[in-house]
């Protein structure tokens, strides 16, 4: 989400997924996936580095965190959770540990 400002000078935060472009005619107008169209006081310029700027901090804050390979063996959403290291044979369990049967 950035937060950009109407050309009354009223705030707006906007949900950056949903824009599907920016144009300047000659106000910057934001035209989201729904058709909507928005008017903003920014420039082009301007809300495209609002929109980088708060990718960059959601990749900054989650980006290492995806996979966590020193996490506690018991995970309260799943008891029988184990961790797991990403491309090593750990990371597969057998079929009997699954609980399905060969037969």
């Amino acid at each position: 989400m950035i937060q950009l400002t109407r050309l009354n000078y009223q705030a707006l935060i906007v949900n950056c997924d949903l824009i599907k472009f920016v144009e300047t005619a000659p106000d910057t107008v934001l035209t989201l996936v729904t058709g909507e169209k928005i008017v903003v006081r920014e420039s082009p310029d301007e809300v495209l580095s609002s929109i980088i700027r708060y990718r960059r901090l959601v990749l900054d804050r989650d980006g290492p965190n995806i996979i966590d390979t020193e996490r506690d063996a018991t995970d309260s959403q799943n008891p029988g959770a184990r961790p797991f290291k990403l491309g090593t044979e750990s990371a597969l369990r057998p079929d009997d540990e699954r609980g399905s049967q060969r037969g």
